[in-house]
């Protein structure tokens, strides 16, 4: 860390309202509003810092106060409607588009349908009798039983810690989750793929896949109990990264078995997540 040279200290920071209150939280000044001076602060930021002390700036600044603060406390990471909140809102509106997309590209028939044909019919072309074994092994590791004995475990554990925001969010989102997805099903009525030598057969409809809708729901839930409980935001990622890399593996083996297509699988995900997201916000 590099202290600013002496110049910078003689900058305008009076004046600055609301932006130099944002850079003193964020630590870049330190004083009151009658004092206010920079912090040691890295060389390069330097630049930065003498533009945004600048008269017109400064001006723009104080006329926008309002709109600055709100756009920092909304980047905050120590309010409950801070940061998490801006991200789980993009992460909702973002998972929601993508799922009202592939919807609209499956019902017109679009491009993307002849992408599903493509990719299952690659998949069944080099499926080999090892590999079908493990991805049946965890197909039915993830199906509506399996995910519902460790719901329930989960839901025990929670309950005998007397976490009650946690088991309700639980016992909303996974079974009311797994209910919707079959609506869904009767909605759309999509058949499944179909092949003359299947590696396994289903009769119920396709879009979206049911068990990447019950892999999103409950290790969606664990991964936000457990990143709930972590402080440090690089082990939280690492935590949501290790439940999507869990979904991931659950959807490829529903496409390597050619029950579901991948519009199917990346629907069903995107749409849990934005169920999940809704309820952990409410």
């Amino acid at each position: 860390m590099l202290p600013l040279r002496n110049d910078t200290a003689a900058l305008p920071w009076k004046g600055l309202g609301a932006s130099a209150k944002v850079l003193r939280r964020g630590g870049v000044l330190r004083g009151d509003a009658d004092g206010i001076a920079p912090r040691r602060a890295p060389a390069r930021m330097k630049h930065w810092l003498k533009h945004i002390a600048r008269p017109r700036i400064a001006a723009t600044c104080r006329r926008f106060a309002s709109q600055i603060e709100f756009f920092h406390a909304r980047l905050s990471r120590d309010s409950s409607l801070g940061l998490r909140l801006t991200l789980s809102v993009l992460l909702f509106i973002g998972a929601t588009w993508l799922f009202a997309g592939i919807a609209e590209d499956v019902v017109t028939g679009d491009p993307l349908v002849e992408v599903d044909q493509l990719i299952t019919q690659w998949f069944h072309a080099h499926a080999t009798p090892g590999l079908t074994r493990w991805m049946l092994i965890i197909t039915d590791a993830h199906g509506v039983t399996s995910i519902s004995v460790l719901g329930l475990l989960f839901g025990f554990y929670l309950l005998w810690r007397r976490n009650w925001y946690w088991l309700l969010t639980l016992a909303i989102a996974l079974p009311g989750g797994m209910l919707l997805n079959v609506l869904l099903k009767l909605i759309f009525r999509r058949d499944r793929p179909s092949y003359d030598d299947p590696l396994l057969s289903l009769i119920t409809y396709s879009f979206p896949s049911g068990h990447v809708t019950g892999a999103t729901l409950f290790y969606g839930v664990l991964a936000a109990f457990l990143a709930s409980g972590i402080t440090s935001w690089r082990r939280q990622m690492y935590v949501v990264i290790g439940a999507a890399l869990v979904v991931i593996l659950v959807g490829f083996t529903r496409i390597y078995l050619g029950v579901h297509y991948f519009s199917d699988v990346v629907a069903a995900a995107a749409w849990s997540t934005a169920w999940i997201v809704m309820w952990l916000v409410a």
